[in-house]
């Protein structure tokens, strides 16, 4: 069947399987040449992809015990986040990291070492994984940790799935007082300003802002940033309060079908940015939201990678050092305005400290930035790969459908570390992806 991640590009004619335990697992890892695992694809480009055998991991999806004394979840590695949510919210637990969709599995965040709005503080999915199981090229499964086979865990951790099938794993889950968030909105007129709201916020829980990529001049990266807390009961209205975990699921708004290339020109974008950061500056400040829409509003919008026309969409996302951010983000938000080939989903974020042999975050700022598949923005993507490399910048391969070989090695002097760990573990021979092949990982 035809294959791709959430941007819908590259497409792969794959052969796909779903194995529902570990024995028929072990089968396939047995007797296929090579294969990659994958989740509920929602990375968006090649790296879940293998057209010899792609494992559908959607079926091995049991919560398998949870310790409410530590908040320690056990869980095989299709499970879906959102289901984690929907069992555990209502007990008062909720993720300790989460990406900015539900929809990715357990397996897939680890493989990704998923970051979200709180990295600046809590690091990536790494920082609430205590042990993962992992299947081997022999079919054998080898549980790791910090403690037990670390070069595995760590090597895993953001490997993308090229150290082996990741079967099951143990996670730590965050106790919370209720399902709302106290949000604090900071209308901000350029890049630098903010910046300055990130670095003056530095207490946060979570911290994440929209930027306006196609603002110039004294409006260049204007953003609107929001903080975000996780609200106690004596925060909340009795209205709320009688919703303590949040409103009941509202039904997702539908894309039918994939929208013409012309609606996403560059005037209405610009029109569209210029009112979605009026509108956001107009309610600047403080109130409650729930979960579903500080954590995933586009999770509201099902099939909303189709906005972006048949191509499909790339996404660029790179982190710069800190010492770098400043003049990277104002090099690449010229780049991209200059072009006229923004995105009206354009996100900043600032990262903390990471460790990780693979792993994407560094101390720093994270620009994502989709844009829709066309020879002109796939031309643009180069430039800003340029423009990150000569700031000491590097790319989220959960991210990735296009990058060179040459790049990625130029912007991260680990991936020989990374071969030469998949070698040693015989994991090179047997799982790879068509992002492996195409960045000779």
């Amino acid at each position: 069947m035809m294959l791709s991640g959430w941007g819908r590009f590259p497409r792969v004619d794959a052969q796909v399987e779903q194995p529902r335990d570990a024995g028929a697992l072990a089968a396939l890892v047995q007797a296929r040449p090579s294969l990659i695992a994958r989740g509920n694809g929602r990375a968006y480009g090649d790296s879940a992809v293998n057209a010899a055998a792609t494992i559908d991991m959607r079926r091995m999806n049991r919560m398998l015990a949870f310790d409410p004394a530590s908040g320690t979840l056990v869980a095989q590695a299709g499970v879906l986040l959102g289901d984690i949510i929907s069992v555990f919210l209502p007990r008062g637990w909720f993720p300790l990291v989460t990406p900015g969709t539900r929809f990715v599995t357990l397996g897939g965040a680890i493989a990704a070492d998923v970051h979200g709005k709180n990295h600046h503080g809590q690091g990536s999915f790494r920082s609430c994984v205590d042990w993962i199981e992992v299947m081997d090229a022999d079919g054998a499964v080898r549980r790791c940790s910090r403690g037990e086979e670390p070069a595995l865990f760590d090597h895993t951790l953001g490997g993308m799935g090229l150290t082996g099938v990741i079967v099951r794993a143990a996670i730590r889950l965050r106790p919370v007082d209720s399902g709302w968030i106290r949000q604090t909105s900071i209308a901000a007129p350029n890049l630098a300003a903010a910046m300055a709201a990130f670095e003056a916020a530095p207490e946060a829980t979570y911290s994440v802002a929209w930027i306006d990529c196609l603002g110039r001049g004294a409006a260049l990266g204007r953003s609107l940033v929001m903080l975000g807390e996780h609200a106690g009961m004596h925060e909340l209205p009795a209205g709320l309060a009688a919703q303590r975990f949040g409103p009941p699921p509202r039904r997702a708004l539908a894309v039918p079908f994939d929208l013409p290339g012309v609606v996403l020109n560059r005037w209405a974008m610009r029109l569209f940015n210029s009112l979605y950061y009026r509108l956001g500056a107009a309610r600047a400040g403080a109130r409650l939201v729930d979960w579903e829409r500080y954590f995933y509003p586009l999770d509201a919008i099902a099939s909303w990678n189709r906005i972006y026309g048949r191509r499909g969409l790339v996404q660029f996302q790179c982190v710069l050092p800190l010492e770098q951010s400043a003049a990277g983000l104002a090099a690449l938000l010229a780049e991209t305005s200059a072009a006229g080939a923004g995105s009206f989903l354009a996100v900043l974020k600032r990262f903390g400290p990471q460790d990780g042999a693979f792993a994407f975050p560094m101390p720093g700022y994270t620009l994502a930035l989709d844009f829709p598949v066309t020879p002109r923005t796939l031309a643009l993507l180069d430039r800003l790969d340029a423009i990150t490399l000569a700031h000491g910048g590097r790319f989220y391969l959960a991210k990735d459908g296009r990058m060179r070989a040459d790049t990625l090695r130029a912007s991260d002097a680990r991936v020989a570390g990374f071969q030469a760990f998949r070698a040693a573990n015989g994991s090179n021979g047997r799982f790879r992806s068509a992002q492996s092949e195409r960045l000779a990982l």
